[in-house]
């Protein structure tokens, strides 16, 4: 199968291209590098020229609602729709579980993309996931008091990005499923101790603070909203495994 990967330069992007590859697939990455643009659609039309099927993890760093939404809107609408014209068979969307639970500004945004592959006239797949272990280290890097780096508490379970690299890469050379089940890592875990152990295996000696951060996205991952609710697949890397591997 030739299948194409929007968002493949990313955290798991890359290891879904990998994953992709590694199935006997023909991976076709979308990036701007190669003249492909999501938000205005140039050169898509090219790109999905016999592309059998499309995973979209493409991504925006932003904290707007606004902004998240028409980026999510815009690119995977105009991905769904050249999709359609090139007579791609299978879309698969990653998106994050909880975010229909979490009043989060982001989250706004993911769920109107949901929305419009959903809509799409492309047999779909949405798979739900938790945070990635790499999480904790993007954490550490932006919770800061000054030069004091604080450890937020809450409650996730978080899975290795290369196993959720290998499950789009199972489900998209399949039959839609529509919403697939959640996909979460083997175990709850604190982030606070998980910002702590990632900072201890970067070097980092000083006294590092739990703390409480207010915001919508923090409370409800302290209650438990980041959690999946239902039957989940589970990962089986642990953050403890993936962390001694870096």
């Amino acid at each position: 199968m030739k299948i194409a990967i929007a968002g493949g330069t990313g955290t798991v992007g890359r290891p879904t291209v990998d994953a992709v590859r590694a199935a006997g697939h023909e991976p076709v990455v979308l990036t701007r590098s190669e003249g492909i643009d999501l938000l205005t659609g140039k050169g898509l039309d090219a790109a999905l020229e016999g592309v059998d099927a499309v995973i979209d993890t493409a991504n925006v760093s932003t904290l707007k609602a606004v902004t998240a939404t028409e980026f999510f809107t815009t690119a995977t609408g105009n991905l769904v729709e050249a999709s359609r014209r090139a007579g791609v068979r299978h879309v698969v969307l990653l998106s994050i579980v909880g975010i229909d639970r979490m009043p989060y500004d982001y989250y706004a945004g993911k769920l109107a993309q949901e929305q419009v592959v959903e809509a799409s006239a492309v047999p779909w797949t949405i798979l739900r996931a938790t945070q990635f272990h790499e999480f904790a280290g993007q954490v550490y890097a932006q919770a800061k008091v000054g030069p004091l780096h604080v450890a937020p508490r809450a409650r996730v379970q978080p899975i290795a990005a290369r196993e959720v690299g290998e499950h789009l890469a199972a489900i998209v050379a399949g039959p839609a499923q529509g919403r697939a089940r959640d996909l979460t890592g083997p175990r709850e875990e604190r982030l606070d101790e998980m910002v702590r152990a990632f900072a201890r295996h970067t070097g980092h000696r000083g006294w590092m603070p739990s703390i409480s951060l207010p915001g919508p996205q923090m409370k409800g991952m302290r209650a438990g909203l980041a959690l999946p609710s239902g039957e989940a697949t589970l990962g089986s890397e642990t953050f403890a495994g993936w962390l001694a591997s870096q």
